[in-house]
């Protein structure tokens, strides 16, 4: 079963969240912190091009001279 867009990204945004507890707690030794704070860049950037890839698909409905139309996200 594949995930869907949603599910993926729910996925991204859990573990993105985690790292940035584990961080908040300060009890990292230094590397720790580091490869953390680098994944967390990771799944940000993630994140961020799963919203993009989302933002693309959706389509606005308007009126326009023949009836209803559609026309991309702005």
């Amino acid at each position: 079963m594949t995930d869907t867009p949603e599910q993926r990204f729910e996925t991204t945004l859990s573990s993105l969240e985690e790292r940035v507890r584990k961080l908040e707690d300060g009890d990292l030794a230094m590397d720790d912190a580091l490869k953390l704070f680098e994944e967390g860049v990771d799944l940000a950037r993630t994140a961020h091009e799963q919203l993009e890839a989302a933002e693309k698909r959706v389509a606005a409905l308007s009126r326009g001279p023949r009836g209803v139309e559609e026309r991309p996200f702005e």
